[in-house]
């Protein structure tokens, strides 16, 4: 696959994540919006104003690097609440004004990704992305607080392929988990084998490194999201290393995350 097929493979799955997501919270009344989601404090609204504001971020990145400077001169002037405080004015406005705005922002960053010339580089709050980079990263964003919606709303979500585009996040992500909780990141790569939700195996890392993670994607994809607790998954870990990594893996930017209290009855 050429590096513009995977450019264009990516921003496709980021649209059928999107929409998938879109139909949990297309028809939901505003009772419903207002229910609390797994995230201390934050709605069903709070979850998708964060996903629109989070776009908006990234599409002034990709279309106007000097309004995107402005977001990071904030960021930096309320480094603990930025976040929150672009959740908290997304969830105060009417559910169909919210769902209209995240529908048209997520479109708009669709579309700026698309005609990229290839190589850009685009800012970020990190180091610069590619617009790969960009896609993979709001992918990531939509599945995980995706599924803290779906938890909210009771509802199990199938689990597809497209969760090959977190997976690599989280395992690019290994030394950065390690650095953001004081830690030296181990010397050696880990083997890391996951199998895919349509059965294929994925695997990163060398075939005969002696550390090593198993375990089906899913389960891997919630641990790096934080999504569930290690102790109600069924990823592995074959060294102390690798135990130790399971245990503040995370795939996302920012401070250590809270993560979740495990279930009263776990695996």
């Amino acid at each position: 696959m050429s590096d513009a097929s995977s450019v264009i493979a990516v921003i496709d799955d980021l649209h059928r994540e999107s929409e998938e997501l879109d139909r949990l919270v297309g028809e939901l009344s505003e009772e419903r919006w207002a229910l609390g989601t797994p995230a201390a404090g934050w709605s069903v609204a709070h979850q998708i104003a964060h996903l629109a504001w989070t776009d908006h971020s990234a599409l002034l990145a990709v279309t106007d690097a000097e309004a995107f400077a402005k977001e990071v001169e904030k960021a930096l002037a309320s480094p603990d609440g930025f976040v929150d405080e672009g959740a908290e004015t997304g969830a105060a406005q009417p559910p169909a004004l919210l769902l209209a705005g995240w529908r048209e922002g997520r479109t708009a960053l669709e579309t700026a990704l698309r005609a990229a010339p290839a190589g850009t580089r685009f800012p970020w709050y990190g180091p610069p992305m590619s617009a790969a980079s960009v896609a993979t990263g709001r992918l990531m964003e939509t599945w995980a607080h995706g599924q803290d919606v779906a938890d909210a709303l009771g509802v199990v979500r199938e689990p597809t392929d497209r969760l090959k585009h977190v997976v690599r996040i989280g395992v690019r992500a290994r030394d950065f988990a390690f650095a953001v909780h004081g830690l030296a990141a181990p010397a050696e790569e880990f083997r890391v084998e996951l199998d895919s939700p349509s059965g294929e195996m994925w695997a990163y890392g060398p075939a005969d490194a002696a550390q090593r993670v198993t375990g089906p994607a899913l389960d891997f994809c919630l641990l790096v999201t934080q999504r569930a607790h290690r102790a109600d998954l069924a990823v592995r870990a074959a060294g102390p290393d690798t135990d130790r990594w399971l245990d503040i893996a995370q795939s996302f930017a920012g401070p250590p995350g809270a993560g979740r209290e495990p279930k009263e009855t776990g695996r």
